[in-house]
């Protein structure tokens, strides 16, 4: 095992302890505190998908993270009200049940994923940046003109949905669950990128007319991982969603986009663990600096430019010994 590996499965296990002997110790917000963690490193993980492996560089994955959540709101909204959810002829009822979530969820994203990177990959660099970061705002927008769900005011679900055999008000078996998902993806993410697709992804970001001249269309390989990645991400966002009991347009909003592109460039863009360690050490920071100063995104800046400049890999490629010029 590399040191790498191994520092990423002791901060994985880091965290799976934390929520475990807080459970034991009967420290309910220190729970949620790690399966916040886990649900954001889940997000990033889809996010490191684009970025890490296709280099796409997209500020507008909110788009998916707030998709995931509405998904949740809507569906859990209209079985808590025992009213029919109207689309055009169809009536269907609202569900509580989180594996229906979960699958409306993740297909919502991709099937999002589908327009929004056919018309961002005809552009590329700074265009494809700012079209992700346009198509952001446009739900955004939407989603606070949408009264029918709360509108800017948000939409809250008084009872986090259920799973078969748990009870998942009790926040070490809903930490268990989102705990499980991340492993999950986790794994998925490492075959994806030893595949034949993911290799052909990673070529096709370094270079895509080589890729052309192999017979295979660069493009059609990123707008694939970008619906994958859109896919992890509204999972993400369901079950950030289900944990707050919340719903807002500010799930949509361009912060969300970069606090989740800031999880990967802390822990490593491309690094697997990369997700895991930025979001361990965003929400360490965000509870120990936040609860001293308010300006605390200052000191998180200042770390990012430090990891930026001197750390290359991010935290991850620290831990595994690699300076800025090794």
């Amino acid at each position: 095992m590399s040191r790498e590996s191994l520092f990423g499965a002791l901060i994985l296990a880091g965290i799976g302890g934390v929520a475990l002997g807080a459970h034991l110790l009967d420290e309910p917000f220190t729970v949620t505190l790690a399966t916040r963690a886990a649900i954001l490193a889940l997000a990033a993980v889809g996010l490191n998908i684009a970025l890490g492996i296709g280099g796409l560089v997209s500020l507008g994955h909110a788009v998916f993270f707030g998709l995931g959540g509405y998904a949740m709101g809507v569906l859990a909204s209209h079985a808590q009200s025992f009213t029919p959810l109207e689309i055009g002829p169809l009536s269907l009822a609202g569900t509580k049940s989180m594996p229906v979530i979960w699958l409306t969820a993740t297909l919502a994203a991709a099937l999002a994923a589908i327009p929004i990177g056919l018309l961002a990959l005809r552009t590329s660099g700074v265009y494809f940046i700012m079209i992700t970061l346009a198509f952001g705002q446009m739900f955004y927008f939407f989603s606070i003109s949408w009264s029918a769900y709360g509108g800017e005011d948000g939409l809250s679900i008084y009872v986090r949905n259920g799973f078969p055999g748990l009870n998942t008000l009790v926040p070490i078996q809903f930490f268990s669950l989102c705990f499980a998902l991340l492993s999950a993806a986790l794994i998925f993410a490492w075959a994806l990128r030893g595949s034949r697709f993911g290799l052909a992804l990673n070529a096709a970001r370094q270079s895509p007319d080589r890729v052309a001249a192999e017979g295979h269309d660069p493009q059609r390989l990123q707008l694939w991982g970008f619906v994958i990645s859109a896919a992890l991400t509204g999972l993400a966002g369901a079950l950030f969603a289900d944990l707050n009991r919340f719903v807002s347009p500010t799930m949509f909003s361009w912060q969300m986009s970069g606090e989740i592109m800031v999880l990967v460039i802390l822990g490593g863009v491309g690094r697997l663990m990369g997700p895991v360690a930025g979001a361990a050490l965003f929400v360490t920071l965000e509870h120990w600096l936040g609860g001293l100063w308010d300006y605390w995104h200052i000191l998180l800046g200042a770390l990012l430019l430090v990891v930026v400049l001197f750390a290359r890999g991010g935290v991850m490629g620290w831990l595994a010994g690699e300076g800025r010029d090794g």
